[in-house]
């Protein structure tokens, strides 16, 4: 029989930040460090973990590709049992939980068991990590406007948006798609010019950060230089020519096929 606690069960889902642990909020920080037990996922920096302390039950529920992960599914039962268990459950996500992040689905799915839900926004990658690497997203005179896509759908292809916002002239931010950067700038180059910048951020916000750029035309080349094991954020559109090294890559590229 499960050992029950004398606490009320209740959730706080916290969005973590893009992924440097002082990126959390103030608010995050302080609940987190009111939690009795914490579930956290794979794009969490686990130096937050140290704010809890130690007697605290910490359970890693990730979901990342090639590695055994947590169905969500899963994921949600595990949040409902840990908080009839230990009392409040604090679920700690990367970014902002409502970005891509599948924190609806655990809200609805909590709720349904009569257990309230606090939301604590965080800092979302699709702004943030661009920022980090000196790339604004919007620019007066180069960019009104952006899109945040998905390349990881349900049904495993790329979304139809994709069709719609290549057509605009907006800034594009792709979460989940470093295994499909040649696909995704085949889709866009439908609509834009080849020459379009490009940049793929891995690790973003962390010590080991790595930007690669190049346009839409360089994308197999991009693809060879990352690490396809790690996820990262596609950035496409005029304002990523802002960062510094992109025209230093492109002559690079050019003398390599001179060579």
């Amino acid at each position: 029989m499960m050992e029950q606690y004398n606490k009320e069960a209740r959730v706080t889902l916290i969005g973590a930040g893009p992924g440097s642990s002082d990126l959390i909020t103030v608010r995050g920080l302080r609940i987190l460090q009111q939690a009795d037990v914490v579930l956290y996922d794979a794009l969490t920096d686990v130096a937050l973990l140290e704010e809890v302390d130690g007697y605290i039950p910490k359970i890693y529920v990730g979901k990342r590709c090639g590695k055994h992960s947590f169905h969500q599914d899963e994921i949600n039962a595990l949040i409902v049992e840990n908080a009839f268990r230990y009392g409040h459950v604090v679920r700690l996500k990367g970014g902002d939980p409502f970005v891509f992040g599948r924190g609806m689905e655990e809200v609805e799915y909590v709720e349904s068991f009569g257990v309230p839900v606090e939301v604590v926004p965080g800092v979302s990658s699709a702004i943030s990590v661009p920022a980090s690497q000196g790339i604004s997203i919007t620019k007066r005179g180069v960019s009104n406007s952006f899109w945040v896509l998905t390349a990881t759908t349900k049904e495993g292809g790329l979304s139809k948006d994709f069709q719609w916002a290549a057509q605009s002239s907006a800034t594009l931010v792709i979460l989940m798609g470093i295994r499909k950067v040649v696909d995704i700038a085949e889709e866009i180059v439908k609509y834009r010019k080849s020459y379009t910048p490009l940049a793929v951020v891995q690790n973003g916000t962390l010590p080991n950060e790595n930007c690669v750029t190049g346009t839409l035309n360089d994308a197999v080349h991009i693809s060879s230089e990352l690490d396809l094991s790690c996820p990262g954020i596609i950035i496409v559109g005029d304002v990523v020519a802002d960062h510094p090294s992109f025209f230093e890559d492109a002559i690079q590229r050019v003398v390599g096929v001179e060579r």
